[in-house]
């Protein structure tokens, strides 16, 4: 999740300026939304607002949400630009080419960068256990595939285990 720009609370505010054909995003709490909102005059951003930011936040925590650079991916030719526009990547290397871009964005979207997968709510017991067997299989062929026999050994017996108990039920 996104800080605030002036202090270190959570942001629950994003406000964009448009400003002499540019955009910036400020990301704010509500306090400091509030005092923002009241300062702010019509065609500009107060000065307290454009500036460093206060605390111990970095200044990439202004956006300029309109061009991110001319670099484009070298194997599809999309930029980041495109990107925001299209919503859609060009290529699978594309995450690579834009990381620096594109984790803030998912963090702000999503609060993770990682997806770990959701249940649904009333899955049996048998098929949890069907789901960790596969997982855990994956699993082991990764670690026989890359010689990490000790860690192949440990998912063995936890597939073991768990192949006895659905036997047992």
């Amino acid at each position: 999740m996104k800080k605030c720009l002036r202090c270190t609370k959570q942001a629950t505010l994003h406000i964009t300026e448009l400003k002499g054909g540019k955009s910036l995003s400020l990301h704010l709490c509500e306090t400091c939304a509030q005092e923002y909102l009241s300062t702010v005059e019509v065609g500009g951003i107060p000065d307290e607002f454009s500036g460093a930011p206060k605390g111990n936040l970095e200044t990439s925590d202004i956006e300029d949400s309109g061009e991110s650079g001319p670099r484009a991916c070298p194997h599809c030719g999309i930029t980041f630009k495109e990107f925001r526009s299209q919503g859609r990547l060009g290529c699978p290397r594309d995450y690579e080419v834009f990381h620096s871009e594109l984790v803030p964005l998912l963090e702000s979207i999503h609060g993770e960068t990682q997806h770990v997968g959701k249940f649904p709510p009333r899955v049996s017991e048998t098929s949890r256990r069907q789901f960790e067997l596969v997982r855990l299989r994956s699993e082991l062929k990764t670690a026989v595939d890359d010689e990490q026999y000790e860690l192949a050994a440990r998912l063995r017996d936890q597939i073991q285990q768990i192949e006895a108990e659905t036997r047992s039920s």
